[in-house]
């Protein structure tokens, strides 16, 4: 359950940029994860409610999109989107791929108060 612990992190963070724009009050969090977190919203939802509890960033919603993976070959250099957890170009079908996205956290924009 590494949810708990990107969780952690998270809150510090929104309450770290929510103080140095003099936010009162954090109402929605707007996140990013690349599918190869393998983060399960709810589970991440809940953890990130206990992490802030009692901050001005309690009871903010949490929007969360998932990136899926995308790959490049490195044989074909052609670009694809993966369907599934098997990395295997599917034009050529070699297994010498790059990452392009897929691993990704990012917190995209916090809404808020002042």
């Amino acid at each position: 359950m590494h949810e708990i612990r990107l969780a952690t992190d998270l809150a510090q963070i929104v309450t770290g940029a929510a103080t140095s724009e003099n936010l009162t009050r954090v109402t929605r969090v707007n996140l990013q994860f690349g599918a190869l977190i393998q983060v399960v919203p709810d589970v991440f939802r809940f953890a990130f409610g206990e992490a802030v509890r009692g901050t001005f960033a309690e009871n903010a919603e949490i929007d969360i999109e998932i990136v899926p993976v995308a790959l490049r070959c490195s044989q074909c250099h052609r670009e694809f989107t993966a369907n599934d957890m098997v990395f295997r170009c599917e034009f050529c079908h070699s297994a010498d791929l790059e990452i392009i996205h897929g691993k990704e956290m990012f917190v995209l924009s916090l809404e808020g108060e002042k």
